[in-house]
Formats: structure tokens, sequence, C-alpha cells
């Protein structure tokens, strides 16, 4: 609601840039989505080894 919002005062104050805005917002978002993919995956191979460093302790009965 608040990115709505402040596209709206920007559609106010300057119209061109806030359709410019409005056209490239798609773009932007598909350049931007191999990062997000590559994010998640770094992420998942993080929780991968926090879990295989921790399977002794939880093993063991260890609260972790």
């Amino acid at each position: 609601m608040t990115k709505f919002l402040l596209w709206l005062l920007l559609l106010v104050v300057c119209w061109p840039l806030a359709l410019l805005a409005l056209v490239a917002y798609p773009f932007v978002w598909l350049v931007l989505l191999p990062f997000r993919l590559v994010g998640i995956a770094v992420g998942g191979v993080f929780q991968f080894l926090r879990a295989l460093l921790l399977l002794p302790a939880r093993a063991l009965g260890a609260k972790a």
C-alpha cells in the first residue's frame, strides 16, 4: 500500500517519471529474478551445512 501511495505522489509531482517507473518495473523485476534465485539457493546450502554441523548434537539430544 505504501508503494502505491508513493507512486501516486510521484504521479502528481512528475507524471512522466511515474509512467516510466510503471513501465520499467516488470523489466527490473525480470533482471533481478536470477539474483533472487541464487540467494534462495545459497540460503538452502547454508541451512544444509548448519543442519549437518548440528547433527551430532541433535543425535545426542542436546538442545540447539
